[in-house]
């Protein structure tokens, strides 16, 4: 008998969407109320003045203005003036 047994399927062919995290808006570029500066799993950057953080730790702008970093202590900051 010359016939040959079936293969086992596969496991793998499966992959989650990206997150997208990471900085949105960089050094000294313009930003508007609302606008995400960084998305991020966790504190790794902390807001500073004129924006605050969100519930998935994204930090958002409050104010028109531009966009600066500051490390104080080994934490960083972002500030948006």
């Amino acid at each position: 008998m010359a016939q040959k047994k079936s293969g086992g399927s596969t496991r793998n062919g499966r992959d989650s969407k990206a997150k997208n995290l990471g900085l949105k808006k960089n050094f000294n570029n313009f930003v508007k109320p609302g606008d995400i500066l960084i998305r991020q799993r966790g504190n790794i950057f902390y807001p500073g003045i004129n924006s605050h953080i969100g519930k998935d730790y994204t930090i958002i702008s409050k104010i028109y203005g531009f966009v600066f970093f500051k490390k104080m202590k080994k934490k960083k900051y972002i500030y948006v003036l």
